[in-house]
C-alpha cells in the first residue's frame, strides 16, 4: 500500500512509519516544515495548503495530528489549541480524500470521547458520547472526517487510550517517581484508566488499514480494563517498588485543574469490542504485559 502519515514525527506516527516500512509498505510523510526527504511533502493545515501530489495514487491515509492534552494547564487559549490541532487538519485531510478518491481514511480520536464519569459500566464503540471538554472535542474531531466518509471512503476513528511506552508519553514522567518509590494512587483508585501498548496501538492502526472490514470507531485500547489502584500496583510490581502514596483528589485538581478532572480523576471502563470481533490478537492483553515490555522487565 501506498500510506500517506500526517503526525508521523510523534510518538505514535514514529512507531507507525516503521513498522509500515518494515511491512513493505510505502509511505509519504506530510511534514509543516520545508521537505527535506524524497518521502516528504509540507503541507500548512491552517491556511488548507496541501500539495495534492502528496494524494497521488495514496491508497490510505492516517491522520495522528493534535498537540498533547497534558502538556500544560488547561487555560482557554490552550483548549482552543487542543481543538484547532485536531480538527483543523483532520478537515483539510477529509476534504483531501474525499476529492481524491482515497478508499481509506485512518483518524486519531480518543477514549475520552464517553466522557469520564461511567463508573463501573462497561464501554463498547457503540455506547454514547459523554460531556465534558474532552468528549466534545472528540466528537467534533470525529465528525471532521464527514466528508471523506460521504464520499464513499472507510473511515475509521482510534479512540485511543493512553498509550504504555518508554519512548514518551505518560509512563515516561511517571517512571522516574515509581523507580524512586514515590508511585501512589491518585484520588481514591477507583477510577478506570484505559490504556494500551504501543505494540498493540500499531499493531491495531496496521491491523485497520488492512482489514476492510474494518471502520467507524475502534476503541484502541488494551482488553483487561484496569483502576487506577490497579495500575498502581502493577507499576509496583514490574519495579519491584513499593507504592504507599496517595495523592488526593482535590490537590491534583488545584495543581491541573480541569485536566485532573476529566483525564485522570475519571475514566471510561472501554473494551476493545470491534478489534476482538474483528480477529485481532494482542501481543500484551493486561496492564502488566505492557508494562513489564515498556519497561524492559519481567511482570513481577
Amino acid at each position: 500500500m501506498r500510506v500517506v502519515v500526517a503526525g508521523s514525527s510523534g510518538l505514535i506516527g514514529t512507531a507507525l512509519v516503521a513498522a509500515l516500512r518494515r511491512d513493505g509498505h510505502e509511505v509519504i510523510r506530510l511534514v509543516r516544515r520545508p521537505a527535506a526527504a524524497r518521502d516528504e511533502f509540507s503541507w500548512d493545515p491552517a491556511r488548507a495548503d496541501l500539495d495534492q501530489r502528496a494524494l497521488r495514487d495514496a491508497d490510505a491515509v492516517v491522520n495522528l495530528c493534535g498537540a498533547s492534552i497534558g502538556r500544560r494547564r488547561w487555560t482557554g487559549s490552550y483548549k482552543q489549541e487542543l481543538r484547532d490541532s485536531r480538527i483543523t487538519p483532520t478537515d483539510v485531510l477529509a476534504a483531501a480524500v474525499a476529492s481524491a478518491g482515497i478508499p481509506t481514511l485512518v483518524n486519531a480520536s480518543g477514549a475520552h470521547y464517553y466522557g469520564g464519569d461511567t463508573g463501573d459500566r462497561v464501554i463498547t464503540e457503540t455506547s454514547p458520547a459523554g460531556t465534558g471538554f474532552l468528549a466534545s472535542l472528540c466528537r467534533d474531531w470525529e465528525a471532521a472526517t464527514r466528508p471523506a466518509a460521504e464520499a464513499g471512503a472507510r473511515t475509521v476513528l482510534l479512540r485511543s487510550a493512553v498509550v504504555m511506552s518508554r519512548q514518551g508519553g505518560m509512563l515516561a514522567m511517571l517512571r522516574p517517581l515509581y523507580s524512586l518509590g514515590l508511585g501512589g494512587r491518585l484520588g481514591n483508585g477507583r477510577q478506570y484508566m484505559p490504556w494500551i501498548s504501543l505494540d498493540d496501538e500499531i499493531g491495531g492502526i496496521l491491523f485497520a488499514l488492512t482489514h476492510p472490514t474494518v471502520s467507524g470507531p475502534v476503541n484502541m485500547v488494551g482488553p483487561a480494563p484496569v483502576t487506577n489502584a490497579e495500575f498502581n500496583r502493577a507499576m509496583g510490581r514490574v519495579l519491584h517498588r513499593p507504592t504507599p502514596l496517595v495523592v488526593p483528589a482535590f490537590a491534583m485538581r488545584a495543581a491541573l485543574g480541569e485536566f485532573a478532572q476529566e483525564a485522570i480523576l475519571h475514566g471510561p471502563r472501554a473494551i476493545p469490542t470491534v478489534l476482538e470481533e474483528a480477529g485481532y490478537a494482542f501481543r500484551h492483553p493486561t496492564i502488566g504485559a505492557a508494562l513489564a515490555a515498556a519497561i524492559g522487565r519481567d511482570e513481577g
